[in-house]
């Protein structure tokens, strides 16, 4: 949309926060008349509001539910659940809703002179995040101007609308931003992984998966699947993509045609080479991938088949991973103490993101619990039980996880310390050493929420962290 296509226009924007308040702000400085509608009156919410109407801007706190007169266009947050009675009343009136991934899609083109950077976009239940950056650094080592964007570091509308120019932007979207993105047409896309989360935003599994499925739609170079996981290639197999469109599998086997997977301790490519029947193409070593747990390597593979989608050259995918280091919390080793390995997954916050990061690592000592979700812990114990010397279980919903490994894994030691006190982690630490032998790893990979203890799961992981660092001072 052209910015003269703003001026004037009735536009109300749900919700205040990290991306309504820019959303606003953006559609003020292009001429529409902007109203914020907000649920909470609280005062967070009156500084904010003070903030926009001394630009102009109309804030209603404490009615989020009433669709303005005359609204034209409404511009959501991506909590906004999709039965909130203003989405009702818009659909009833006929106003489109748009997310802020969605605005800032369309207003791509608006800047004279500058031609609007190809999306790699990115989704699924877990490793999003890992997987833009690594893919972003790959980017980078090849010489591109570009960004992680989206749902990570640089938001959107300031990739779209700013000074800096990209040649390309790697994209983290979540199934909430997919949902308010019906014209959203990437370059290419990967679908990760697809486990139960966010049901009750989505009301359905079949739900949550039909608005990841969302990413590949209109696609035209690639739609990157996983090959372990067949739910993603279905949804590559419903998508409406450009023709030429190809669908390139990834897998930690040996791969096939139109795949990128491993051989040997090698990082190969057999999707993005000539006669790809008969020849693979070296990208890299499983040891240049930090750290080389299965998963994450499932995560570099993604990433480079969306930067060879691109047509970057193999070293520069060699290059880029070996400069890319993760963020905390994702599987980081804290510390050697006594020949065991501590390492915080504090970020595994749901089951399929624990199974993952449990896989890794053998025999553990596993620190679990928090808030659950509703979600149930069978499976995940059951996978796992013969990986685990003990268990150190704290938090909430702890029971649940007991009640599964008592199930599953009898055999295996519980220490339940009854405790949702955010000085619960130094004994739940204590406790696991004196579980673990030579050998062993003290993994927190909770499966669950933080907020029954912490702030969030940056705080539960600095606080597994610290007792972690206090308990080697005292065994130093």
């Amino acid at each position: 949309m052209s910015t003269e296509q703003w001026r004037g226009k009735r536009v109300t924007v749900a919700g205040l926060g990290v991306s309504g308040i820019p959303a606003a702000k953006v559609l003020h400085g292009l001429g529409a008349l902007v109203t914020v509608v907000n649920d909470g009156d609280d005062e967070r919410s009156r500084t904010q509001a003070a903030e926009l109407r001394a630009l102009g801007v109309t804030v209603r706190l404490g009615d989020g539910a009433t669709l303005p007169e005359g609204a034209e266009l409404v511009v959501t947050t991506p909590g906004w659940q999709p039965d909130k009675p203003l989405f009702k009343a818009a659909a009833e009136a006929g106003v489109e809703v748009w997310g802020d991934v969605e605005l800032a899609w369309r207003l791509r083109e608006s800047r004279p002179g500058r031609t609007p950077a190809p999306w790699l976009a990115v989704t699924g239940t877990n490793g999003k995040t890992t997987t833009v950056r690594m893919l972003a650094a790959i980017l980078q080592a090849a010489g591109l101007r570009t960004a992680a964007v989206g749902n990570i570091g640089v938001s959107l509308l300031d990739a779209v609308l700013g000074d800096e120019e990209y040649d390309v932007l790697a994209v983290e979207l979540s199934s909430y931003q997919l949902h308010w993105s019906p014209s959203l047409r990437a370059h290419s896309a990967a679908v990760l992984n697809l486990a139960p989360d966010h049901i009750d935003w989505h009301g359905s599994m079949a739900a949550y998966t039909a608005d990841k499925g969302r990413v590949y739609e209109g696609n035209t170079v690639a739609c990157v699947y996983n090959a372990a996981d067949p739910a993603t290639e279905d949804l590559v197999r419903e998508a409406d993509v450009e023709e030429g469109c190809r669908a390139i599998g990834f897998t930690l086997g040996t791969p096939g045609p139109s795949q990128l997977g491993v051989v040997d301790g090698i990082l190969v490519d057999r999707a993005f080479v000539e006669n790809r029947r008969e020849h693979a193409q070296e990208l890299a070593e499983v040891a240049d991938v930090d750290p080389p747990a299965p998963h994450n390597i499932a995560n570099a593979l993604a990433a480079a088949a969306l930067a060879r989608a691109y047509g970057v050259p193999a070293a520069a995918v060699r290059d880029g991973l070996r400069a890319f280091r993760p963020d905390p919390h994702r599987i980081e080793k804290v510390a050697d103490i006594a020949e065991v390995a501590y390492v915080d997954d504090s970020k595994a916050t749901n089951t399929h993101a624990a199974e993952a990061s449990l896989a890794a690592y053998d025999p553990i000592v596993w620190i679990a619990g928090g808030l659950a979700k509703g979600a149930s812990f069978d499976e995940l114990v059951r996978k796992s039980a013969k990986r685990l010397r003990g268990a150190v279980l704290i938090g909430a919903d702890r029971a649940l996880i007991r009640e599964a490994l008592a199930r599953h894994a009898p055999q295996v030691p519980v220490v339940d310390l009854d405790r949702t006190d955010t000085g619960a982690m130094p004994a739940a630490v204590a406790e696991a050493a004196r579980l673990a032998r030579p050998g062993d790893t003290v993994l927190l990979a909770p499966a669950c929420a933080s907020m029954d203890m912490f702030v969030n799961y940056n705080k539960r992981g600095e606080a597994f962290a610290e007792a972690v660092r206090a308990l080697a001072d005292e065994r130093a």
